[in-house]
């Protein structure tokens, strides 16, 4: 009777059916982890004109493109236009003419309806929050 009760019921939660680990009355209470406040917003930004090799393994832009290169400054924005977040464009790849950088900006707070992400100087791109939370960020130049 006791192992279908185990199975069925409600496990009493001093019992080890539960998880807990008790003696002599007393209980292990687990704390949750705190939900985080930020996240890293990642993607991919791409220069489609202008780029060339670093002379390294990645790339860069050269001409009107040449504030495009690993560690161009990348701004988070909220709705309002304040800066909320800042980071710098990753590894890059040439490929067919195009040199495509990872993104990755940490430390960005959650909960927006919306975010603007500016590359270097070149105007802002907005995403849902939902997107930005998914590491869906995308944006093209050139």
């Amino acid at each position: 009777m006791g192992a279908v009760w185990a199975l069925t019921g409600d496990p009493d939660p001093d019992s080890a059916v539960s998880g807990t680990s008790a003696s002599a009355g007393e209980t292990e209470t687990q704390t949750a982890e705190p939900e985080p406040t930020t996240f890293t917003l990642t993607g991919s930004f791409e220069l489609t004109e202008g780029a060339v090799s670093d002379g390294s393994t990645g790339c860069k832009g050269t001409g009107g493109y040449d504030d495009i290169a690993e560690g161009s400054s990348v701004t988070v924005y909220d709705a309002a236009g304040t800066v909320i977040a800042t980071g710098y464009l990753g590894d890059s790849t040439l490929a067919s003419g195009s040199c495509t950088f990872d993104v990755a900006v940490e430390n960005v707070p959650k909960g927006k309806d919306f975010y603007k992400v500016e590359v270097s100087h070149r105007g802002t791109v907005q995403l849902s929050g939902a997107d930005a939370e998914a590491g869906r960020f995308g944006a093209t130049l050139g």
